[in-house]
């Protein structure tokens, strides 16, 4: 498995962690309510879950799985810094959209963490054009 994947993969499953504990934190509070401004983490738990640990767990197993072709520079495309700055640019794109959830004052990071999450996804689609051939070509 080539080294960028391994990071998608270790931090889709970070976040899938996180997004559990939160799950679980708010599940628990739903039987014995012991703190309710756990609540808040709904939407923190729904952002982490999916675009931190799905979106970023398709893309690590996309950059792994699709055709690699030899008359490419690299085995991986042209671009893999396209694909290394989409990991960056998506994990950032998380967190600021969680801190922005989390602080409504500060509700400007959730606007520019959702522009750096579809830069990530341009990004990474960017990287992966090129490898994407119809079948004999």
């Amino acid at each position: 498995m080539p080294p960028l994947s391994v990071w998608m993969v270790r931090a889709a499953l970070l976040h899938l962690g996180m997004g559990f504990t939160f799950g679980a934190l708010m599940l628990f509070d739903k039987a014995v309510s012991f703190y309710p401004e756990v609540w808040r983490l709904w939407s923190i738990h729904v952002e982490v879950t999916l675009i931190g640990w799905i979106v970023q767990l398709a893309m690590g197993v996309a950059f792994w799985i699709m055709p690699r072709f030899a008359r490419l520079p690299n085995k991986y495309g042209r671009r893999t810094e396209f694909a290394w700055a989409a990991f960056i640019l998506l994990n950032a794109g998380v967190i600021a959209v969680s801190a922005g959830m989390w602080w409504p004052r500060l509700d400007t990071l959730t606007l520019v963490g959702r522009a750096a999450e579809l830069a990530a996804v341009v990004l990474f689609v960017a990287h992966l054009w090129p490898r994407i051939k119809a079948p004999g070509a």
